[in-house]
């Protein structure tokens, strides 16, 4: 059975998560074609076009997060100091690489 447009019409909150995720496809998609950009001229056109991608990704985000479309745990400053040591030490091996 052949299913109509208002069949298939997505939630309000499936309509922003698709968005999202879509934004966050693009941000991808414009990161690589910037790391393989060979021309100056054409890396600031993506840079541009991934800046604009980046506030409507976030624009998004934020609509979902009000409306309580997603939720966001802080993180634990145990957490937070344990990730800041191993980046830390990390960071020491890199330079005395």
């Amino acid at each position: 059975m052949k299913q109509s447009k208002k069949d298939t019409t997505l939630s309000e909150k499936d309509a922003l998560q698709d968005l999202l995720d879509c934004e966050k496809l693009l941000m991808g998609y414009y990161s690589n074609a910037l790391i393989e950009g060979s021309c100056r001229p054409f890396r600031r056109e993506i840079l541009k076009n991934y800046t604009a991608n980046a506030d409507t990704q976030f624009a998004v985000f934020e609509q979902m997060l009000s409306r309580g479309y997603y939720e966001v745990q802080p993180a634990a400053k145990m957490l937070i100091d344990q990730k800041t040591d191993t980046f830390s030490k990390v960071l020491k091996q890199i330079a005395a690489g």
